[in-house]
């Protein structure tokens, strides 16, 4: 009787466990979260958040997918078919224009400067914006540099309309341009840069002009959350963005392992190129006199809003959307947790 007891005190035991385990599992909150792109260095910090555990101890697991483009990663946020995203803010300002009613705000900065520009071989001949008129524009339909051709025309003072522009794969653009099929082909810098170098194009030999360096002081890409999501469950948001916090750190200085975490997604990752990748996005666009300052994650809202007006008078919007309409640091980590190391 005895033995039975304890026996049956163990299963007891233990079906406890297995029911207070379960639990656990089911007050865990999923996440669907879309990238903008492929699986590449830049976009580590999300993989590296789950490698390492820290969503699962914000009681988050989250399932990351790789993208189309950040109108893509925009759309599928607002579809409800993912709850989070990471996408360029620019597009997220004209989805909201486009579609007014469903909200999809930015709520992690992580881009503080865009990574946007144009590329051009510099046997062309292309040295100043001028010189683009009568050449011709490449680059996929859906890029954000290509999309925001014409904001770069209007603030450097050329002619859009004397610009040809050719919409063409991703898997094309550097392609085209060293065959001479196009000019000049728009791009992130720290893919572009690296794509021509990877097709055997010296860095010497390639000339690049970068929107920053033009006068569009635009934020680049930010994790992006659902209204929906957002208003029912602010404390999942607030324990993702503390593990991004936490992850930016972490590959800042451990890049090459970093880019290992990206290759168990897509082995078939070049993680030498990738390592380049992540550095030139740390190095350009995440560390900046701004987040030295003030750390990464949040916006400044002048320059945010400024960059919406510019935006809008370029792209013809008539009613463009407020700073509160896209952006909130409600559910930012403190400010000492988001400092560069």
């Amino acid at each position: 009787m005895q033995m039975r007891n304890h026996a049956m005190s163990l299963g007891l035991a233990s079906g406890l466990a297995i029911a207070f385990g379960a639990g656990n599992a089911l007050a865990q909150t999923s996440i669907n979260f879309t990238l903008d792109w492929a699986y590449q260095g830049p976009t580590s910090a999300i993989i590296a958040a789950n490698a390492l555990g820290y969503f699962d101890e914000e009681g988050l697991r989250v399932n990351i997918d790789s993208g189309s483009g950040s109108a893509g990663a925009v759309t599928r946020v607002a579809s409800g078919a993912y709850q989070m995203g990471f996408a360029d803010i620019n597009a997220l300002v004209e989805f909201t224009v486009a579609n007014p009613g469903q909200e999809v705000k930015a709520v992690f900065m992580v881009y503080d400067a865009a990574p946007f520009g144009l590329y051009t071989l510099k046997s062309s001949g292309i040295e100043t914006p001028g010189d683009l008129e009568g050449r011709t524009l490449g680059g996929p339909v859906f890029d954000a540099s290509y999309k925001l051709f014409p904001a770069f025309a209007a603030e450097v003072g050329i002619d859009e309309a004397a610009v040809g522009r050719v919409n063409m794969d991703p898997p094309l653009r550097e392609a085209m341009l060293i065959r001479g099929d196009v000019d000049v082909i728009s791009g992130h810098y720290f893919s572009s840069m690296l794509d021509l170098q990877s097709r055997g194009v010296a860095e010497e030999d390639i000339h690049y002009m970068l929107y920053a360096d033009h006068g569009m002081d635009f934020y680049g890409n930010a994790v992006i959350a659902s209204g929906a999501f957002i208003e029912n469950n602010p404390d999942a948001i607030a324990g993702f963005n503390r593990a991004v916090a936490r992850a930016m750190q972490f590959i800042i200085e451990n890049r090459e392992e970093a880019v290992a975490m990206v290759a168990e997604y897509d082995p078939l990752i070049d993680q030498e190129l990738e390592v380049r990748r992540l550095t030139l996005a740390i190095d350009t666009n995440i560390v900046t006199d701004y987040t030295r300052e003030h750390g990464y994650g949040g916006v400044d809202h002048e320059r945010l809003a400024s960059s919406i007006d510019q935006l809008a008078t370029a792209l013809g919007m008539d009613d463009p959307p407020s700073v509160d309409d896209i952006w909130t640091d409600a559910f930012l980590p403190d400010a000492e947790l988001r400092q560069l190391p």
